[in-house]
């Protein structure tokens, strides 16, 4: 058995003569060594394990936000992305439709795969209201011309422009879509754009017409006729240059008959606001005054009707 004395911490001798020399040093054990390699070697590990954590979790959150799921149509959040644009966006819309440019895709330069809602439903609230309103306004400097037209407020015209516009502002996009959908499955190179922004080229197509409308209080036929023609010939290049990268792709005939429908409805929608809100009230059904003529003194009267007004 082992004996106390040999049990007990003895210092070596080196150690001792080290500690005299050197008295501020530090010594340091074997176990020391191998607990503070130890510890660097967890470190190490677990620091790596921390990057990939943090790639993995990186990861995880890209492919949830890409796999998240949209909200359905019939709520809020599904209509809020559309009304999500600045007036930057607008007015760089709003120029692009104005001045349409060859080679220059209005989907492709300004849309940019993020079609909006807010500029369509303005831009078609508000030549809606400046339809009704200059209409009326005609009426009105017409019977400061002639007091004989009897003119009466005609607030039925806001309704029906409301309903004229707007209708053709979503009908008539959503009729040009389903048949681009239907004629992708016949030809398997036509690739349509989306509905949303078949809508937002429609849209702002429809701007060029507020200040037309203005332009048309100007009483001069002619004049009415020329502003009509360049804002109709300006907002129609917008849309055929838009769609013809879609529908090149198809055969010659449904191109050009497409595109042709697309260029009369245009007309007839301008034809019939210049026809119907400006055209002139009918002049007032104004009796003429009864004119009371007096017969001459010189004038014989018949012999009965003398010898009647005598014994009367």
């Amino acid at each position: 058995m082992a004996a106390a004395d040999d049990l007990a911490f003895h210092e070596f001798e080196e150690a001792t003569n080290l500690l005299a020399e050197t008295p501020d040093a530090a010594t340091t054990s074997r176990s020391d060594q191998l607990t503070s390699l130890g510890h660097v070697a967890v470190a190490a590990g677990t620091g790596s394990s921390y990057g990939a954590e943090d790639e993995v979790e990186s990861d995880k959150t890209a492919l949830l936000q890409a796999e998240k799921p949209q909200p359905g149509f019939w709520t809020f959040s599904y209509y809020q992305s559309f009304f999500d644009v600045d007036t930057s966006q607008v007015l760089d819309r709003i120029k692009g439709a104005l001045l349409p440019r060859p080679g220059h895709n209005f989907v492709r330069h300004h849309l940019r795969n993020r079609p909006d809602l807010y500029g369509p439903f303005w831009i078609c609230a508000t030549l809606a209201f400046v339809l009704a309103v200059t209409g009326n306004l005609t009426l009105v400097l017409a019977q400061r011309r002639d007091p004989s037209i009897h003119y009466s407020p005609q607030f039925h015209k806001v309704t029906m422009a409301g309903i004229t516009i707007y209708c053709y502002a979503w009908l008539v996009p959503l009729v040009l879509w389903g048949f681009l959908r239907w004629r992708q499955g016949v030809q398997e190179r036509v690739d349509p754009y989306s509905f949303l922004e078949t809508v937002c080229v429609y849209g702002y197509s429809l701007f060029i017409f507020i200040p037309m409308v203005v332009l048309w209080l100007i009483p001069v036929p002619w004049l009415q006729w020329l502003f009509g023609a360049l804002a109709l010939a300006l907002s129609t290049a917008g849309l055929v240059l838009t769609l013809w990268p879609v529908i090149r792709e198809d055969t010659r005939l449904v191109a050009v008959a497409l595109l042709s429908t697309v260029v009369l409805l245009h007309a007839l929608l301008a034809m019939g606001c210049k026809l119907y809100f400006f055209q002139p009230l009918p002049l007032e059904q104004v009796a003429p005054p009864a004119q009371v003529t007096s017969l001459a003194l010189h004038t014989q009267l018949p012999p009965t009707l003398a010898r009647s007004m005598g014994t009367s």
